[in-house]
């Protein structure tokens, strides 16, 4: 390199298969994509306000300090963010190397949560009790080793030239790598968790180039087991209520419907452009539960109005956007599944937590990405992106 094509900064390339020293031209900052970083960021600034609205009056959760929440929440999005970084150092190539003790890692992590080291929340065994009032939820970060294990085994002989679309053996592999923390996270029981697994499941295939007819069996496979786990019994009474009560709204609107009836008035209530922050009825009255976690949307609706709550869904859109961009663009078939899974699970998760809001789908303990309040969910989304830039970053830039 001569003196006149400037400084270089280190860059993993596909060509060398190791960090390689890049002119300024074609640095790293060249290949981030800045729309998809600035939509996750404006989302958890968005998730911050609402949050410190939810929780401030709230001295029975924050023992009096009103910023209690507000502090953990930005504490969690800065970790996550430094975890962004640090996966697209390492690379999803890099990770591809390691899925098989990250996927071991995450099942024993999620298997420890029905030991008696599992801590129940909301009538939930999904959390793992760390002490000093944190906790863990292990299923956040097997959707993203679910994502990288299924990525490993279908693109592994498509990408050696070996075949063009993923055999049935291999898809009969990659499903039964799935099925497992799949089936630990239905017994905890965590039935949103499962759900948003088995979407990602779903999208994983459809990238992956697999026959339709997987596609199909999978979803005939999905209505039976539910309406199989639904005859056992092995649903907790609150859950079955719940779906009771998204059949009929006017069911027990004092119970069970109490949640989505309130929500629905939060939502409502707010109008074009809102109430203003921290000056929402509803909100200020504590009479929408979980609203800094499941149902932090309906303080959008309430206080932000329309226009804020669209806000919302705009960023998420184009998050959703560039990420479909990135598996479109990705160099490889490895690469396209990974960034497919991440679409459908940020897609399915917005949509049944915006939805159960609304009325539109049931009751599930699922929080809206980049904007709810917890550290598991927040590391895991930012840790997805991380592996979005990461396949953007090492294609040619003429892609």
């Amino acid at each position: 390199m001569t003196a006149a094509e400037g400084y270089s900064v280190r860059r993993f390339t596909p060509e060398l298969g190791t960090w390689g020293r890049l002119t300024a031209r074609d640095s790293l900052v060249r290949r981030v994509d800045w729309m998809l970083m600035f939509s996750g960021l404006a989302l958890s600034v968005v998730g911050t306000a609402l949050v410190w609205s939810a929780t401030r009056n709230r001295d029975d959760l924050t023992g009096g300090d009103p910023y209690f929440f507000v502090i953990r929440h930005a504490i969690f999005t800065t970790v996550g963010i430094a975890l962004m970084a640090a996966t697209v150092w390492l690379g999803h190539r890099t990770l591809r190397g390691v899925v098989p003790v990250l996927y071991g890692l995450s099942l024993v992590l999620v298997a420890m949560v029905l030991s008696p080291l599992g801590s129940t929340i909301n009538g939930s065994r999904a959390w793992l009790d760390l002490g000093g009032g944190f906790t863990v939820q292990p299923a956040e970060f097997t959707k993203i080793t679910i994502i990288l294990g299924m990525a490993m085994i279908l693109a592994a002989r498509v990408d050696a030239g070996d075949r063009e679309h993923p055999d049935h053996r291999t898809v009969v592999q990659a499903l039964g790598l799935a099925a497992v923390p799949i089936g630990i996270v239905v017994l905890m029981p965590d039935l949103g968790s499962a759900m948003v697994l088995t979407s990602i499941v779903l999208g994983v295939l459809l990238a992956s180039g697999a026959s339709n007819r997987w596609v199909l069996g999978l979803v005939l496979a999905g209505v039976g087991g539910a309406a199989l786990i639904v005859s056992l019994g092995m649903l907790d009474e609150y859950q079955v209520a719940r779906f009771a009560a998204f059949a009929n709204p006017a069911l027990d609107p004092a119970g069970v419907g109490y949640n989505t009836n309130q929500a629905r008035i939060a939502i409502g209530s707010g109008g074009a452009t809102g109430k203003g922050l921290g000056e929402g009825s509803q909100t200020t009255g504590q009479f929408v539960p979980e609203q800094q976690t499941d149902f932090i949307f309906t303080v959008a609706g309430e206080e932000l109005g329309f226009v804020g709550a669209g806000l919302i869904l705009v960023l998420l859109g184009v998050m959703l956007w560039r990420a479909c961009r990135i598996a479109r663009d990705a160099s490889d078939l490895y690469g396209t599944i990974v960034a497919a899974g991440v679409v459908a699970w940020f897609a399915f998760q917005a949509f049944e937590n915006i939805g159960m809001t609304l009325g539109i789908m049931p009751v599930a303990g699922l929080p809206l990405p980049f904007v709810s309040y917890g550290g598991s969910s927040m590391f895991a989304v930012w840790i997805a992106v991380g592996l979005l830039q990461s396949i953007k970053a090492q294609r040619p830039l003429s892609a």
